[in-house]
């Protein structure tokens, strides 16, 4: 049993019924418990401000803000709020926002479960935690500064970037973020001239080949 996670209580957001289950069952097996879950960012939020957990386990995607920007609301509304960020996608652009964002942990979800409990618990314990198999490439990313273009995006163009890659519409996103279509479209310009893209059918490419979304 995982000593750092017994009687932890633990806030879930994934926008998979199964994966969160399966969440479930190995947190509760290591003596924590699952306060509750939540399908979307915007939900993580409100059910945070709900159930004060101990830690909050994210999914990077998810419909609605998404991950990186319900952590970031988290980390707004308590600063002290411990969170271990999972992606289904092996980059370093996203870890290294995350955690200069604030996030105290990252982990593909490839990865075993047992260093799933292990991430979860070093999360808990205040520790930070990054996944070995992505230590080297986001040591790297920080060390040579801009590895990517994408890297040159900011945090609210990064997020409508992943959300208009993915093949939202502009509409769609100024739903998602609260934000009017104009604004959507003036981050969208901005994108397109750092990344030196024409049409969303590259933007989707760029977000490919930085292992942002599958192809």
């Amino acid at each position: 049993m995982n000593n750092a996670l017994q009687g932890k209580r633990i806030l879930l957001a994934d926008d998979h019924a199964m994966v969160r289950l399966g969440f479930r069952c190995l947190l509760e097996g290591a003596g924590a418990t699952v306060v509750g879950e939540a399908e979307n960012g915007e939900s993580a939020v409100r059910l945070y401000a709900e159930t004060s957990p101990d830690v909050v386990v994210m999914d990077v995607s998810m419909p609605g803000i998404g991950g990186l920007a319900a952590l970031e609301r988290l980390l707004a509304w308590d600063a002290k709020a411990k969170v271990l960020m999972l992606s289904a996608h092996n980059d370093d652009i996203v870890p290294v926002r995350a955690l200069r964002l604030g996030a105290r942990g990252y982990l593909c979800k490839r990865a075993a479960p047992e260093e799933f409990l292990r991430a979860a618990g070093q999360v808990a314990s205040d520790r930070r935690y990054l996944d070995p198999e992505l230590a080297q490439a986001v040591a790297l990313a920080q060390l040579s500064g801009s590895s990517s273009p994408v890297d040159t995006l900011t945090e609210k163009e990064l997020a409508v970037f992943m959300k208009l890659a993915e093949g939202r519409s502009v509409n769609d996103v100024a739903e998602d973020f609260c934000l009017s279509p104009s604004t959507v479209g003036t981050h969208l310009y901005h994108i397109k001239q750092k990344l030196n893209v024409q049409n969303a059918a590259k933007l989707t490419l760029v977000a490919v080949r930085n292992g942002l979304i599958e192809a």
